[in-house]
């Protein structure tokens, strides 16, 4: 093995440099702070060289790397060399940046928890100080930790917090990037619009820089708006301009990784989309007699490209992931990659890639991968009961264990404040209520209900459809006349008069619309409502690719 090579002697660096570093940061003028560390050396350099300045570099190289400089081993190798000891002798300011810095890493290392206590007692201590800078960069990064743990009114509250002290301060591009995660947890809160809106004035500050970070989230955000709304095509069209800007910052980064999982989840959707069209035409054909047309080809190929790209995607992901040694995201890679399996019928790699992403999120004490790990373990072991694979005690155990991962999910996502995650575990766990070997329709109807009370009326994409899933399973087997007979005499449950009037609407029109030949202009005429509610109801209960 070489030797290693000795350190060299740092550059001197000046106060005046280091402020000519620290205000590139905070214009986000990245390119310019990047040259000046490059000029620095910062994988040589020495902190007691430094002097009186190290700390402030230290935060300031723990910001750039933020930015999509270099990678958090930087930081991590400098605070070594800051023993307790030296650190003790430090100033107060001095030694709550170095505190900084190691929240910062914390971070890195998905150490959520310390880096949030980190953090606070940063806080705490700014606020016997009066400073208010630092304080921003805090509550901004707490803010994010919160976020991570599913924390968003606390999350909501620190980015607020540290928003307004930067306007305050006049850090008008700081307080834009500031506001991308505010426009996020806007988005979580059910504001779509807000959440819009408040991208477009970040965006407005932040057109003129070369924060490509920043941007990136800014079109990654967006994508996670619109597919919400059931615009697949439209959301991966973002996603793809997010990958792009992250690539020309920094083709390793997490974020670009992140993004790559989020467009393979939209072409997993979109592949999902194109099977449910071919699955109505084989039923039609299967019914009418007829043969399987030669145009299903067509679609079939588009259906495994998808897969494939979308599989791809993932693999990249993976490999950005690993080099940063990323818990988290590699267990979302394995849990995307485990649908898109089981999709494809490969029932055991699923519910192996399930128990793997389980493993590395409980490592980390991440609550929200490991409910999402858990819901595909569920689907998995489901899978294995309708397809009745085994021997009858086999399929029993199937069916239990289904059952239990459910419940765990469920428990898991109420510890978080993630409602849509929480609206996925219910309705797995109806899913599983309504399999062959339980059918317990009750327990099914009450995990419906409780996941429609969680999604909002824009949540027109997956969930919305598999809710229509278990809706429809629901009322085929304990039949309409029980519910309506049920309604006339006040047995309502939990549901709004809102929630009934749709219920009824997704009984009524279906059955209108196959009468009417399947023309919707007849319905609306025949109903007397607009075409766009009839279009809407048809896709609620997945007829929607048979318009």
């Amino acid at each position: 093995m070489p030797a290693r090579a000795p350190r060299l002697p740092a550059m001197p660096i000046t106060e005046r440099m280091l402020q000519e570093l620290n205000d590139a940061i905070e214009a986000r003028r990245v390119q310019e702070g990047i040259a000046l560390l490059g000029r620095l050396d910062c994988r040589r350099i020495t902190l007691s060289a430094l002097g009186a300045v190290q700390a402030p570099f230290l935060l300031c190289l723990a910001q750039s790397v933020d930015l999509g400089y270099e990678s958090s081993q930087l930081v991590d190798d400098l605070l070594q060399q800051l023993p307790p000891d030296r650190r003790a002798q430090m100033p107060l300011r001095d030694f709550l940046m170095v505190r900084m810095a190691e929240a910062f890493t914390a971070m890195a290392h998905e150490d959520t928890d310390r880096a949030i206590d980190l953090l606070a007692f940063v806080l705490g201590a700014e606020r016997e100080l009066g400073s208010e800078h630092l304080s921003v960069l805090a509550h901004f990064w707490k803010g994010r930790a919160h976020r991570k743990k599913g924390e968003y009114q606390k999350a909501f509250e620190d980015i607020v917090a540290a928003r307004q002290l930067a306007q305050h301060l006049e850090l008008k591009k700081l307080a834009a990037a500031i506001q991308i995660q505010e426009a996020w947890l806007a988005f979580q809160r059910a504001e779509p619009k807000e959440a819009w809106s408040l991208l477009d004035q970040a965006e407005e500050q932040l057109r003129t820089t070369d924060d490509d970070i920043s941007l990136g989230n800014i079109s990654s955000a967006r994508g996670r708006i619109v597919r919400r709304t059931g615009e697949y095509a439209e959301s991966l069209a973002h996603y793809e301009r997010a990958v792009a800007i992250y690539q020309r910052r920094n083709a390793d980064h997490r974020n670009l990784a992140r993004t790559l999982v989020n467009a393979a989840y939209v072409k997993r959707l979109l592949a999902l989309n194109l099977r449910k069209q071919l699955d109505t035409r084989a039923s039609r054909q299967a019914t009418a007699g007829a043969r399987a047309a030669d145009g299903s080809g067509g679609a079939k190929r588009r259906y495994m490209a998808l897969c494939h790209q979308a599989l791809a995607d993932l693999e990249e992901a993976g490999r950005i992931y690993a080099l940063h040694q990323h818990h988290g995201g590699t267990g979302s890679v394995l849990v995307n990659g485990g649908h898109l399996h089981l999709d494809l019928g490969d029932i055991e790699r699923a519910a192996v890639e399930g128990a793997k992403a389980y493993d590395l999120a409980h490592s980390k004490h991440d609550l929200i991968l490991m409910a999402r790990a858990r819901i595909l373990e569920a689907y998995s072991e489901n899978a294995r009961v309708e397809e009745e694979l085994g021997e009858d005690a086999n399929i029993a155990t199937h069916a239990h264990q289904a059952r239990r991962y459910a419940e765990e999910a469920v428990q898991l996502a109420l510890q978080t404040q993630n409602r849509r995650l929480l609206a996925g575990a219910h309705i797995v766990c109806g899913m599983v209520a309504a399999n062959d070997f339980f059918r317990k329709w009750e327990e099914a109807r009450r995990c419906e209900m409780e996941s429609a009370a969680l999604l909002r009326s824009y949540d027109r994409d997956h969930l919305g459809e598999e809710l229509a899933v278990l809706k429809s399973k629901i009322m085929r087997s304990i039949g309409i006349d029980e519910t309506l007979r049920a309604w006339s005499q006040g047995v309502v449950g939990r549901k709004t008069f809102q929630q009934m009037t749709e219920e009824f609407a997704e009984v009524v029109i279906p059955q209108v619309w196959l009468r009417e030949g399947k023309k919707v202009s007849r319905v609306a005429a025949r109903l007397s409502i607009s075409p766009k509610k009839v279009r809407r109801i048809l896709r609620s209960v997945g007829l929607r690719h048979t318009i």
